[in-house]
């Protein structure tokens, strides 16, 4: 069974499990399907906002599909949820990504 398959069953035993629909958006951009990733994290975001680690990886997802002014607004939206969580390291990792997509500065760099 795939990784993607058995996430898919645990998804169906805990439809609001978080970390699952984190899981998967992560694992189907990992095999090419970004836009199934997309699903996830955003449907994600839009029912666990607080959920503050699908920021960062939706907003780079946003950056791959050439979106930045979606990956800004991610970014920005991530940053005040890791602020009201007082999530001190997310908000060190979303700040810092932020600043680079702002001066161009690619993460491979």
């Amino acid at each position: 069974m795939s990784r993607i398959n058995q996430l898919l069953q645990f998804l169906q035993d805990n439809p609001k499990d978080s970390f699952i629909q984190y899981a998967l958006a992560l694992e189907y951009i990992k095999i090419g399907e970004p836009d199934t990733g997309r699903q996830y994290f955003e449907q994600l975001i839009s029912n666990d906002p607080e959920y503050v680690g699908t920021y960062y990886h939706l907003a780079k997802l946003y950056v791959q599909l050439n979106e930045k002014s979606l990956a800004e607004s991610c970014y920005e939206n991530g940053i005040a949820i890791a602020k009201k969580l007082n999530d001190t390291h997310s908000l060190a990792e979303l700040q810092n990504a932020y600043t680079n997509l702002k001066m161009g500065i690619s993460d491979d760099d």
